[in-house]
Parts: C-alpha cells; structure tokens; sequence
C-alpha cells in the first residue's frame, strides 16, 4: 500500500514560532510519524492582506501540483487569495485549514475587515473540507457560508512538560508572583491592556515576563514598550523577545502563573502549554478562550478589560487559598491534555473522510 502524500501550504516562513505555525509543524510531524509524506511549502509575499508576489506563489505552487494531490492550504495564505485557488478547485483535493478567520484579527479598520470577510467567505468556497482548529472557530465559519458537512475539528496537542516548580504539590507557596505572558505582540494579544492593569497593582509583589516576537508588528511592538515606561513599570517586567528551546523551558519552569490578555484567540495553545506544567492561567473569554481554559485551572474575565484583568491578578497575589485550589485544577487539567500524536490521528481521519463539494449555494 503506497504512503499518502500530503502538501501543506503556509504563508511564509514555516518554522515561525506563533500558534498556528507551530500547530502546522506539529501536524506534520505527526502525519508522517504515520507514514505521511508531507512537503511543507512557505509561500512569498505579504499575509494576509496579500500583495501580487503572494498571488503569484500560490497560484505557481498549485499549478505545480499533479492531478488529485492533497493538499491543505492554511488560512492565512488561504483566506485572502480565493482567485489563486479557484482554477484549482475541481482537479485538486483542497482542505482549508482555519487558526481564526483573517477578520477577527484586531487593529483593522472597517474596510480591511470587510475586504478580507469577502475573501475568506469566498475562499473556503473553494475548498472540499474545512478543518478548524477549534469548536468555536467552526460554529463561527457558518458565517462564511461553510456547511457543518465540511467541517472538521482538530484542536491542537500540546507536548508533555515537566511540573513548574511553583506547580508541585510539595513545594512551598513563594506568593504567585513570576507571571509569565507568552505570545507575540500584536493588538489582538491585549499585551496594553495587561500593563494597564499590572499598573494599578504596584504595591504588590510580582515580575512580569514577556515572551513574544515584536517582529510581526513593529510599530505596536513599540507602543507597549512606551507604555511600559510611562507606567513606571520598566523594573518589573521583562521583555524577552522571541524564544524556544531551552531559554523559554526555563521561564516556564520559573513562572507561578500564566497570563494571556488576548481580545481574541482561535484556540489559545499557550493555555495548554501552561496546564502541560500544571500552571494555573489567567485568561480573557475572547473567541475560543471560553472553551480552552477549564474553570478549575483559571480565572477568565472579559477581553479587553483592563478592571477585571486587575482584579484577577489581584485575587491571585492576595489570596493563598485560591492559588492552591487553581493549582490543583491546573494538576488535575494537565492529566486530560490530549497530545500531539492524537491530534495527528484525528487530522488523518479528517483528510481520510469523503469530501462534500460546496453547494452551489456556498459558492455564491
């Protein structure tokens, strides 16, 4: 029985160390630890709001493939380019796969918004399957015209990690103060509103760490530094910049508390990476956070609220009792994280299902 070959297109680099990309490498790996053959294709040009030299790399990457290959295209290189993939639709096996839909990203004005719904909606109109990363981002793309027939939900593994220290039974309560924050600086990411609220909670004990690349939005990369002069805050938080291996290893064996401040997520793989170390988190209910972080292991409070991110924060430093009952939660969560390899297997068995055309009705 010959291997499955699968083509895997993403919009540039793919060794980019955010959610998505690191979802796509994990996928990958795992299908070919099945007997996969997976080529992995980073396109050129600017995403998502492509320019011509991103239109001209997908287009002559499908062109290139043979009659009937599989292919996964993610959507971030999918979303803003439905006429390079149109020509392709019927002689190709197309699976498009969804992190978030390209809108929900914060910081767009309208118009950008509205361009980039039309093309998504038209987009996955092109495509035989829909595989999302999540239950809430698949009930969503109901909007974009995808039929509940095409969708598939592959939520994302998370790789086994040792216990924080802070996070072992036996260890002694230091006070919860090393907060770490893991997640590249953009609007959507709610890192303002964070300082904002750390801000107002100085006459406490506590030291930030930030773990992100400024590098996707720079402009906004230097506003949170600003703000973090401007609160006087230059003394207790940390910016790291990018990280992996060993160095974030570290910070994560450090940290008594995960805090993601995001206005939106498509899953939030960082919750489980935090519950990976029995880490108890603080979160926004933004997008599928609602979902991702069980209420055991956490304390969730609205996106884009800088009041009731202090508050929790506040409840954490203040109270031992509550860090004791969230780090059991956070123990106990971390036993029923679903890993890489079975999230492999579900994607297979995703692919491996007959694909349903698009109605006429989804393609208008």
């Amino acid at each position: 029985m010959s291997r499955p070959d699968l083509q895997l297109i993403v919009a540039g680099d793919p060794d980019q160390l955010t959610g998505g990309y690191l979802y796509d490498a994990h996928i990958a790996e795992a299908l070919r630890a099945r007997g996969w053959v997976v080529t992995v294709t980073g396109l050129a040009g600017r995403f998502p709001d492509p320019d011509a030299r991103a239109r001209r790399s997908l287009a002559e990457t499908l062109a290139g493939l043979p009659d009937g290959a599989r292919v996964v295209i993610d959507g971030l290189a999918l979303g803003g380019l439905p006429d390079a993939v149109a020509p392709h639709a019927v002689r190709l096996d197309l699976t498009g796969l969804v992190h978030h839909p390209l809108a929900e990203e914060s910081g767009l004005d309208a118009d950008t918004r509205e361009r980039l719904f039309a093309c998504e909606r038209r987009a996955l109109a092109q495509v035989r399957r829909v595989i999302a990363t999540s239950a809430y981002t698949a009930r969503g793309l109901a909007r974009y015209g995808v039929s509940a027939e095409r969708i598939r939900v592959v939520e994302p593994g998370v790789e086994p990690a040792p216990l924080a220290a802070s996070a072992r039974a036996e260890g002694p309560d230091t006070g919860g103060n090393r907060l770490l924050c893991v997640a590249t600086l953009t609007p959507r990411k709610g890192h303002d509103r964070l300082l904002e609220a750390l801000a107002g909670i100085t006459d406490r004990a506590w030291h930030l760490d930030l773990v992100g690349s400024p590098a996707r939005d720079p402009a906004w990369a230097e506003r949170l530094f600003a703000a973090t002069r401007e609160y006087r805050l230059a003394e207790r938080v940390t910016w790291h910049g990018e990280l992996d291996g060993e160095r974030l290893a570290a910070l994560w064996q450090a940290a008594d508390l995960s805090v993601l401040a995001s206005r939106y997520e498509g899953y939030g793989m960082v919750v489980s990476e935090a519950l990976a170390r029995g880490l108890p988190v603080v979160a926004t209910t933004g997008g599928a956070l609602v979902d991702t972080l069980p209420p055991e292991a956490g304390l969730a409070v609205a996106p884009n609220d800088a009041a009731a991110l202090r508050a929790a924060l506040t409840r954490w430093l203040d109270e031992p009792a509550l860090r004791r009952c969230l780090r059991q939660g956070a123990r106990a969560a971390r036993e029923r994280l679903a890993d890489w390899p079975t999230a492999g297997v579900r994607f297979a068995a995703a692919l491996d299902e007959k694909p349903v055309m698009p109605s006429c009705g989804e393609r208008t």
